[in-house]
């Protein structure tokens, strides 16, 4: 996504469209569970049995991406970077937030407005039906974005030790929550506690990619295919260790966020290294699907939903794999075409309006 303040990176949106169809892939193969499908029992498929993960790529790659601009800024400007990012997110979520405050009108009470900061939390009106669930990550990243440009300040001035620094307190906070939370994988998946050290992960990825950028070229033909793998075997060390199950108590779940983050920021540097061009045909597609990619994350979680309750897997054929198939090919172009529309509607006007928040080479 073109923005003023870097320049534009076709990697960034070709790992944004990634994010979203892993968390695609996860929750269709939820919904076809729902309709009577074959469970996957092979912990290497787990990047769609814990295709959640997506949610992890989408956290890093912000952290990523923010410190890359505050490294090619130097300066932050607190006030036009939180305009940036509310015409970025607003527009959309308030439209999300709006339509599960709608479908569950009969349970409506005033203080539910204030659920706008904490989609993530307690009942949220998001919660309550999955055509809106997938809300409650954008308050855990709104959260980031109230303290990022602090954060990049402080980054900039003391190196990453400082990153390091608050990576060791998340792991003191995760294990002093674990002790008191007898429900705590829920708390790791969906909150500050639990996340937060994925934005920091991502930052610090953008500053030994700034620092060791040159080494990480030379050896991308080899460090890409090991960051795929090292991704791969986290989802399956998760899928085989400890699976999400929301109301358990595991404590592989204190250490789950970070190896999952170390794993996505492994892949983010080696593909924004990786200088090899794509086809053309696959580098406007991959990049239209980053674009669309918060559309897209926001309303697939509906086609799927309305999908599974009106088609359900067509018996096109006797062969239950194609009808899958099927099924999964055409919820995904509508999801597609869904998300395109929406965000000509919603998303484009509104990004228009966004300015630069920092100036180049003035010091912090």
């Amino acid at each position: 996504m073109n923005s003023s303040n870097l320049p534009y990176n076709p990697r960034l949106d070709q790992l944004r469209w990634l994010a979203a169809t892993i968390v695609f892939l996860f929750h269709f193969y939820l919904e076809y569970r729902g309709q009577g499908g074959v469970q996957i029992t092979n912990d290497w498929l787990g990047l769609i049995s814990e295709g959640h993960t997506g949610v992890a790529l989408f956290f890093t790659l912000s952290g990523f991406l923010f410190m890359q601009i505050a490294q090619y800024q130097q300066q932050i400007d607190y006030r036009e970077f939180l305009r940036n990012r509310c015409l970025r997110i607003l527009p959309l979520f308030l439209t999300i937030f709006a339509v599960a405050l709608s479908i569950g009108r009969d349970k409506f009470t005033p203080q539910d407005l204030l659920y706008l900061f904490a989609t993530n939390l307690g009942l949220a009106p998001t919660s309550y039906t999955p055509i809106t669930g997938a809300a409650w990550s954008i308050s855990v990243e709104f959260w980031f974005y109230l303290v990022f440009p602090f954060l990049a300040r402080f980054t900039l001035q003391y190196g990453a030790r400082y990153l390091l620094k608050l990576l060791a307190l998340m792991l003191f906070f995760k294990v002093a929550s674990y002790t008191v939370n007898e429900k705590s994988t829920l708390m790791y998946f969906s909150t500050m506690v639990g996340r937060f050290d994925q934005f920091l992960v991502g930052m610090l990825a953008a500053v030994l990619y700034q620092r060791h950028s040159g080494w990480i070229q030379r050896y991308v033909g080899w460090l890409l295919p090991l960051a795929a793998l090292l991704v791969v075997a986290d989802s399956a060390l998760q899928s085989h260790v400890a699976k999400f199950e929301p109301y358990t108590h595991r404590p592989f779940w204190i250490v789950w966020s970070l190896l999952e983050s170390i794993g996505w920021s492994t892949l983010i540097m080696a593909w924004v290294a990786y200088k090899r061009p794509l086809p053309n045909w696959l580098d406007r597609t991959l990049g239209q699907g980053g674009r669309i990619s918060f559309s897209f994350y926001l309303l697939h979680m509906g086609v799927l939903h309305v999908w599974m309750q009106y088609v359900g897997l067509p018996a096109i054929t006797t062969n239950h794999w194609i009808n899958t198939s099927v099924a999964l090919i055409a919820t995904y172009a509508v999801t597609w075409l869904l998300s395109t529309l929406c965000y000509s509607a919603v998303e484009q006007p509104f990004l228009a309006l966004r300015r630069s928040y920092g100036t180049r080479n003035v010091a912090v």
